[in-house]
């Protein structure tokens, strides 16, 4: 997609509020239905083609918070493979901020509970792992293209 053809308003205030709120909307859904509702993103690509969606729980770099944040993921062996995509603003997530400062954090997929280190994609890791993210979610290409920045991919490990 052309970079002129990203929504005008995409990196305002009042999107990064909207963003916020449907996540913790999303979170409580997917909680209190065990991942029976909300393990699929079903919203752009998602529509035609339902992507599987996790929680991830992580703690606030500056707060020492725990957040929680539903994120689309692939898996490639036994890793679980996440996008800091934010819809293709031109800011990271705070949740990739937080994982790069405290990377060692938990995944729920359904009602199973792990425990995970982050780390993020070399660039070799990303060349070879985003045609299998696009291939999931066709929207990361788009969202790419959006973005005054590389989007980065995150590399969840069993821990």
């Amino acid at each position: 997609m052309d970079p002129k053809n990203k929504p005008k308003q995409l990196n305002s205030p009042l999107v990064a509020k909207a963003m916020k709120y449907a996540g913790k909307a999303h979170v409580w859904v997917y909680r209190r239905s065990g991942g029976k509702i909300g393990a699929n993103w079903r919203i752009g690509a998602g529509l035609k083609k339902p992507v599987p969606t996790l929680l991830l729980e992580h703690t606030g770099r500056k707060s020492g918070k725990t957040f929680v944040s539903p994120l689309v993921y692939i898996t490639d062996g036994d890793d679980v493979i996440i996008v800091a995509s934010q819809g293709g603003r031109d800011t990271h997530p705070q949740w990739y901020h937080n994982l790069v400062a405290n990377p060692d954090v938990y995944i729920e997929i359904g009602t199973d509970r792990r425990a995970v280190r982050a780390e993020v994609a070399s660039p070799e890791e990303r060349a070879r792992l985003w045609p299998k993210l696009v291939d999931a979610y066709a929207d990361f290409d788009t969202y790419q293209s959006w973005a005054d920045r590389e989007i980065p991919v995150l590399v969840l490990k069993p821990r």
